[in-house]
């Protein structure tokens, strides 16, 4: 199988992107020491934050016991959950994303600080994550990237059935596709996120020994699909994790159930942190607010029509 042409499918804004992330966020990161590899994300956070949006009223507080950002703003309430493999990232590391969402959806979100590997090993994340979304009141949408879009759906799986959730949105998760295959292999050793490190944050929520099919750990290896929450999933074209987003869509509507995926075209893992710089990124920004937007309305016709 050919390697994919990255130069041509990938345009020079995102490469500024990409060549920007890898000074701060060295490709070898993931084979420091855990304690190396949150100074480097922090720093690399750090030099991406955009600010708030003006405004902006925030308030730190526990929510079951989980540290919490509240984003102030009107109801139903969006969860974030954010990334970084499980490992990094916590109520820093997607504090401006919270923010944008926040400003342009107008909804309040909550983001949840959740337990990180490998101090707190499975269930330690997933758990926090769900005692949030039960300890809400309210009607919720659910958002997550990257491991957030597997803890979010994970908690959909949990839930399932629960009206007050309304939907999900899931920016290019990792739901424990099969990696033998698609774009695990055809994107093994794509910029921002390769096979190799894929495999590195799915056994590090075990002590290194991955355990497969169980549904809070890989939502893709669930064998009912059924009554779950309409879902809208967002993969980045260059990505070995893109099929988990449109194969997950799949199994819902295959059950019954209301979910739509989308490829950003040429984007990279992590492409939300480069959606003031770079056009496509900002695009499928917007298109991951007017989806939260239409869910928390009830309206699913932004599926439908998209």
């Amino acid at each position: 199988m050919p390697a994919p042409d990255y130069q041509s499918l990938i345009d020079a804004a995102t490469w500024r992107f990409i060549r920007d992330s890898e000074a701060s966020y060295p490709p070898d990161t993931a084979s420091l020491t855990i304690a190396d590899q949150r100074r480097i994300y922090d720093a690399m956070c750090a030099k991406f934050h955009r600010g708030y949006p003006a405004g902006m009223v925030v308030e730190n507080r526990l929510v079951a016991g989980v540290p919490c950002r509240i984003y102030t703003g009107a109801g139903p309430t969006v969860v974030y959950l954010h990334g970084g493999g499980y490992v990094v990232g916590g109520l820093h590391s997607h504090d401006d994303v919270c923010a944008d969402i926040r400003a342009a959806t107008g909804l309040q979100v909550v983001a949840v600080d959740y337990r990180l590997s490998p101090e707190h090993l499975h269930p330690a994340a997933f758990e926090d994550a769900l005692a949030v979304v039960q300890a809400l009141p309210g009607p919720l949408v659910l958002v997550g990237d990257s491991a957030g879009g597997n803890l979010a759906a994970a908690v959909s799986h949990a839930l399932r059935g629960a009206a007050r959730i309304l939907g999900q949105v899931l920016i290019y998760p990792g739901l424990g596709g099969d990696r033998s295959k698609g774009s695990y292999q055809t994107h093994a050793l794509a910029p921002m996120l390769t096979l190799a490190d894929v495999k590195f944050y799915a056994g590090i929520r075990h002590g290194g020994v991955e355990v497969l099919g169980d549904a809070t750990v890989a939502p893709l290896q669930d064998t009912d699909f059924a009554e779950l929450p309409p879902t809208v999933a967002f993969a980045a074209e260059c990505d070995p994790l893109a099929d988990d987003a449109h194969d997950y869509a799949t199994a819902i509507r295959a059950a019954g159930g209301r979910a739509v995926s989308f490829t950003a075209p040429g984007m990279v893992h992590g492409y939300l942190r480069a959606r003031g710089t770079v056009p496509r990124a900002a695009a499928s920004f917007t298109e991951v607010c007017n989806a939260i937007s239409a869910l928390a309305q009830g309206n699913w016709t932004y599926g439908e029509i998209k």
